[in-house]
């Protein structure tokens, strides 16, 4: 028995898939191209949102900047002295001292200890309290200070410099004390809990040692 035969002359050629194919790929990328463009429009729009209402909040501060520094100039000397005091009274306020011995106490080895802590000067910055402070401490060897220098400044919310050490000698007493001026800037949202701000109190000898706000 003899088998049929496709004698044509491009034998088993099916013309309508690669048709089908082409058109479906053509239709896939035109879609996709659509949504990319329509993408990017909807992003571009939305950053022109944003940039406007940027210029919006810097041109009301800028006007509300303005206006209080026209205030601040009818102000007679007195009373922008009592202005000043007032924000300085607010600022102070607004300074937590249970976070700061909290702080503190996190930084403090078995060898240092606090003997004395005045506050120079507090501002805000960016809505954030910061505090000049200068710190009187207590260790058994230069070395103990020099490595709580740098376990402040590892926290990140301290920033030390030495201003004068010497030998406790002279008083009769052992170790070295150190004198620092002491940059702090706490942590945003960060507070104190009622057991760290009793336990803080031990940073301060209350039968030598005195803290005290200037």
């Amino acid at each position: 028995m003899i088998d049929q035969l496709n004698l044509a002359s491009q034998p088993f050629r099916n013309r309508t898939l690669p048709w089908t194919v082409a058109v479906v790929v053509a239709c896939a990328s035109v879609v996709a191209l659509i949504l990319v463009v329509g993408a990017g429009r909807q992003a571009r729009a939305q950053a022109d949102r944003v940039e406007h209402d940027v210029q919006d909040l810097r041109g009301r501060e800028q006007a509300l900047q303005q206006k209080a520094e026209e205030v601040r100039n009818t102000l007679t000397p007195d009373q922008r002295f009592v202005l000043d005091a007032a924000h300085e009274i607010v600022d102070r306020k607004n300074f937590s001292w249970s976070r700061l011995l909290a702080d503190l106490e996190s930084t403090l080895s078995g060898n240092v200890r606090v003997a004395r802590i005045s506050v120079r000067d507090t501002h805000q910055v960016n809505g954030q309290t910061q505090a000049d402070l200068e710190l009187t401490v207590v260790g058994k060897t230069p070395t103990d200070i020099v490595h709580m220098i740098g376990e402040m400044a590892r926290t990140g919310i301290f920033d030390a410099e030495l201003l004068t050490q010497q030998p406790r000698a002279a008083k009769g007493e052992p170790g070295t004390e150190a004198t620092l001026r002491v940059r702090y800037t706490p942590r945003t949202g960060a507070s104190a809990k009622p057991e760290e701000s009793a336990s803080s109190a031990r940073l301060v000898n209350p039968q030598h040692d005195t803290t005290e706000t200037q």
